[in-house]
């Protein structure tokens, strides 16, 4: 149970040893005003890391879906965590050489398996998962910044149960199990909302080894992980600019089916 004081920018909270008064807070700009302006719900005090958080809950009113004009399509992999049909590619080299660099130091730690090593290998884990956060934080604010400019509906992938489908060697497996691909698909969706954009999930099957431009399948169409080579048309383009072309023609194809008129 807690009160807020939003001018001096303090809390007071009733604890088990009576009530703590002006406890001062802090956070980004937006959580700040969100706080002060939105009407606030329940909240949670959680200790973490020898520090102490504040989770508040804020009703937002949620933004009128716009009329899309075409989709963003998006398509998430290992090589670049995500690249869309405009051709944008998102964190790629640097950030698997990050992971590679972290990889490594965790296996020095666990191999030392020492009582330092575990607690260095948890507070290091809990900074790569900030670090994964705030990485798909700033590709999904990217992705539908650019839908809502150019008034158009963001389509992904339909990821769920990609870790059991997908057939990869041992060092591939690793780096697939290290990125949070639910995570961003989850901060598309809610940013997509409180934007307005509408977002559709599509069937992800064969949208690598189809081409984009004429619709020939073939798995030689893609000779290697990078590139794309029709074998009918001949146009050569990147892989995942390919698929991600594909993925944005299955989301104008699949909101045009949900917003159909029913026929009898």
């Amino acid at each position: 149970m807690l009160s807020w004081q939003h001018n001096a920018r303090t809390v007071s909270i009733w604890t088990v040893t009576g009530r703590m008064k002006n406890v001062a807070y802090t956070g980004s700009p937006d959580q700040l005003k969100a706080v002060a302006t939105l009407p606030v719900g329940e909240s949670d005090l959680v200790h973490r890391d020898d520090m102490w958080f504040l989770y508040a809950t804020v009703e937002i009113h949620e933004a009128e879906l716009i009329d899309p004009d075409g989709f963003l399509g998006v398509d998430m992999g290992i090589a670049n965590i995500a690249y869309d049909s405009d051709g944008t590619r998102y964190a790629g080299t640097r950030l698997n050489g990050y992971r590679r660099r972290q990889l490594r130091l965790r296996k020095r730690l666990q191999a030392k398996d020492t009582k330092s090593a575990r607690r260095l290998l948890a507070r290091r884990r809990r900074k790569e998962a900030r670090h994964a956060a705030n990485v798909n934080h700033s590709i999904a604010k990217s992705i539908v910044t650019e839908a809502a400019r150019t008034g158009r509906g963001i389509a992904v992938e339909d990821l769920t149960g990609i870790r059991g489908r997908v057939r990869l060697r041992k060092p591939q497996r690793v780096t697939l199990s290290s990125w949070s691909f639910h995570q961003l698909g989850s901060f598309l969706a809610y940013k997509a909302r409180r934007a307005g954009v509408p977002l559709v999930e599509v069937d992800p099957r064969y949208t690598s080894q189809t081409c984009s431009r004429c619709g020939h399948r073939d798995k030689r169409n893609r000779p290697d992980q990078e590139t794309f080579h029709c074998r009918s048309c001949g146009v050569v383009v990147h892989a995942d600019h390919n698929a991600a072309l594909n993925i944005a023609q299955r989301g104008v194809e699949g909101w045009g089916a949900v917003n159909r008129p029913h026929a009898a």
